[in-house]
């Protein structure tokens, strides 16, 4: 597959091998049918389904053992947090993260 740049997971199933084409079409029917709500999308040029069910913050800043511990249940991958939407939001905890990055910001700007 030499074209770049997907609008569509249609435009991407058809710049597909045709012997390979039939068998996405039958996973993209699978996955419509088992997740209704996921919305088809072109991520890293390739055809993917998303289905968020949070919300991210990034980048997580560096703070006490205790804000560590507390953070700790929301880190998901290297420098992210993510807030189910299910559940309520630990507002304190965003507070204290825009907070810290305050302060660090303010260290930053004091260098130059």
């Amino acid at each position: 597959m030499a074209k770049t740049n997907f609008q569509s997971i249609d435009e991407y199933i058809a710049a597909c091998p045709p012997d390979s084409q039939a068998y996405l079409q039958e996973i993209r029917k699978l996955i419509r049918r088992l997740v209704p709500d996921a919305k088809e999308r072109i991520s890293y040029q390739i055809a993917a389904f998303e289905r968020k069910k949070h919300v991210s913050l990034y980048p997580v800043p560096a703070g006490s053992e205790a804000f560590e511990r507390q953070i700790a249940k929301y880190v998901d991958g290297k420098g992210t947090v993510k807030f189910a939407l299910d559940e309520p939001l630990p507002l304190k905890l965003i507070e204290r993260v825009v907070k810290l990055h305050l302060e660090a910001n303010k260290k930053i700007t004091k260098g130059d």
